[in-house]
């Protein structure tokens, strides 16, 4: 490897592998949740057309032996739902769509 003479203090650095090939971020819609880790569907809190507002419970999720109840992120109407209970998911799937209220 070649010298580069850099200035004290300095270093030079390389990316690895795992790094360059890491997904860019996506901008995700505060009208859609998806699940920030995988887990299992326990329960289903709302129906579509339900109104919500923030911070209502709408699922609960297990992940990692831990039921995690999940909120609604926005004041809306449950537009979809992605997911039944007791199904399996992954990482990021989306678990309920919401609309804006009018």
């Amino acid at each position: 490897m070649e010298s580069l003479n850099l200035p004290a203090g300095q270093y030079e650095t390389e990316l690895s592998i795992k790094y360059k090939n890491k997904t860019p971020y996506r901008h995700v819609s505060p009208y859609n949740m998806e699940a920030f880790m995988p887990g299992t569907v326990r329960q289903i809190c709302v129906k579509v057309g339900d109104k919500v507002k923030k911070g209502d419970k709408v699922l609960i999720l297990d992940a990692m032996k831990m039921d995690n109840e999940l909120l609604a992120p926005v004041d809306g109407i449950v537009k979809s739902i992605c997911v039944e209970e007791g199904h399996s998911i992954p990482k990021h799937a989306l678990l309920i769509e919401f609309s804006p209220v009018c």
